[in-house]
């Protein structure tokens, strides 16, 4: 697997809340000139991006980011504005309240509606995996499934710990095959992340690919 291979899978990502323009606009010419899946950014940049460089750049943002824990109203709003904006991908955070009060109808609802309000672009449900028991790992792919989001994702980066391998392993033999899985959080090495797209994986979440795959775009790592 050559570093291209990999970048072609990462979502280069900076969500740090004193994030500078300059910042993110670096962040975009790396993805143009590495060829990664996306850029995920925070959604006050993404009408300026989308102003800045157009159809060359694919847009991922976040929505109910880091806490999940805004209503359904709020969340369907902010991504059809994120949408309107030139995101082309909406990754949005569970309600980990619900989850916590086994409230699965109510979370598969909301994914439901955020579908709704994505229409054809992607959506990716982060289920922040570091504060679940397995029980409610597995109950969440199910959710994310009959709700018709398009990837499962482990993490935001924020919360106690980020992906981890198990969790990978455990979330593609939960969902649907029509459901992809996105890791993200801590992934801070080449094997990391090889490994995490032989595990199943379609989508990587980072901030380090680039800088450690650059050199390496066109020889085996």
């Amino acid at each position: 697997m050559k570093g291209s291979d990999i970048l072609k899978h990462v979502d280069h990502t900076l969500l740090s809340p004193t994030a500078t323009w300059p910042q993110i606009e670096e962040l975009c010419e790396e993805a143009l000139i590495y060829h990664t899946a996306s850029i995920c950014i925070p959604p006050s940049y993404v009408s300026r991006v989308h102003e800045t460089f157009g159809a060359s750049i694919n847009i991922c943002t976040v929505i109910g980011f880091p806490l999940g824990a805004d209503t359904t109203e709020a969340k369907v709003w902010a991504a059809k504005q994120a949408v309107k904006n030139g995101a082309s991908e909406i990754d949005a955070v569970v309600n980990l309240g619900d989850v916590k009060n086994g409230d699965f109808d109510k979370i598969t609802e909301e994914i439901a509606s955020l579908k709704k309000a994505v229409g054809k672009h992607i959506l990716k449900i982060i289920i922040e995996t570091c504060y679940l028991e397995d029980e409610e790992k597995i109950a969440l792919c199910h959710a994310v499934t009959d709700g018709g989001a398009d990837y499962i994702k482990t993490s935001t980066g924020f919360g106690s710990a980020g992906a981890s391998h198990a969790d990978v392993v455990l979330m593609r033999a939960n969902v649907s095959k029509d459901v992809k899985v996105k890791a993200a959080g801590g992934i801070r090495t080449i094997s990391d992340m090889k490994q995490y797209l032989s595990e199943g994986c379609d989508r990587l979440g980072c901030s380090a690919a680039v800088r450690l795959l650059k050199d390496k775009t066109d020889i085996e790592v």
